[in-house]
């Protein structure tokens, strides 16, 4: 019997299919958690034991008190910009706009999950717990707002466009050199209009804040995001290099070249 190949003697298709799949799995599964963990707002600062920031902004005394989706939400841009790298404009299209369809799809099905009427010791199953009415737990947390629902989208598909716009434009001046320029400075500009936007339609529009706590509060999301973008940016070199190993060098090159044209 003939031994399977290993990764490094796959054919040149393979290599290119497979390392897509890989990308696309893990932005898919980060973009979908990020929208469901997202209910969750946590303290940043209680979390690593560090006293409140009290930053003012536009009157406003704010600590970092983000949604958990600011947990992934840069790491889905970080790999934008290597699909980016790898595949062009065209991978990032068709990663977002399947994305965009897996988020909907999910939230109708979690509609109807809620919608479903559950049984009466299931509903008692958690009052050892705390938990009066384990059902209206469940529909607090995993129903979101309409308009939370569609702010996340539209800031998620104007921050990818803007992100691989971005990264396009950077990548033709750069060449091949400064990936931290054309990956961290398209994620940072992105990640600018994807902390207001969201906001703007969930919560200036759909809540009647006013638009300077929206402002004042996508002013903390994005301090937060900055700093984890800048983070992250030793680690998009290595994914550079583990990737440029698996597929060689001629691939390599000959993928990013293919992907700018």
């Amino acid at each position: 019997m003939l031994a399977k190949p290993s990764l490094m003697n796959q054919s040149t298709a393979d290599k290119k299919n497979l390392l897509f799949l890989m990308l696309a799995g893990f932005f898919l599964t980060n973009a979908l958690l990020a929208e469901f963990i997202g209910v969750k707002i946590f303290s940043a600062e209680k979390t690593l034991g560090l006293p409140d920031a009290g930053f003012r902004i536009l009157g406003y005394t704010l600590n970092f008190q983000l949604t958990a989706g600011v947990i992934l939400w840069p790491v889905v841009f970080v790999i934008t910009d290597i699909v980016n790298e790898y595949f062009g404009k065209k991978g990032v299209r068709r990663l977002t706009m399947m994305a965009i369809g897996l988020i909907v799809y999910a939230f109708i099905m979690v509609r109807l999950a809620i919608w479903l009427t559950p049984a009466d010791w299931w509903s008692q199953s958690a009052t050892t717990k705390g938990l009066r009415d384990l059902n209206q737990a469940y529909s607090q947390v995993f129903g979101q707002g309409l308009f939370i629902i569609i702010g996340s989208l539209c800031a998620f598909l104007i921050g990818q466009v803007v992100d691989a716009g971005i990264f396009r434009a950077l990548r033709k001046r750069t060449g091949s050199k400064a990936i931290w320029l054309r990956a961290t400075g398209s994620t940072l500009v992105s990640q600018l209009l994807d902390s207001y936007v969201v906001l703007i339609i969930a919560f200036y529009w759909g809540a009647d804040w006013p638009l300077s706590q929206v402002l004042a509060v996508g002013t903390m999301g994005y301090l937060y995001k900055f700093s984890v973008a800048i983070i992250l940016t030793p680690v998009l070199y290595a994914v550079h290099h583990w990737i440029d190993r698996y597929l060689g060098a001629d691939l390599s090159n000959s993928m990013m070249e293919e992907a700018i044209s």
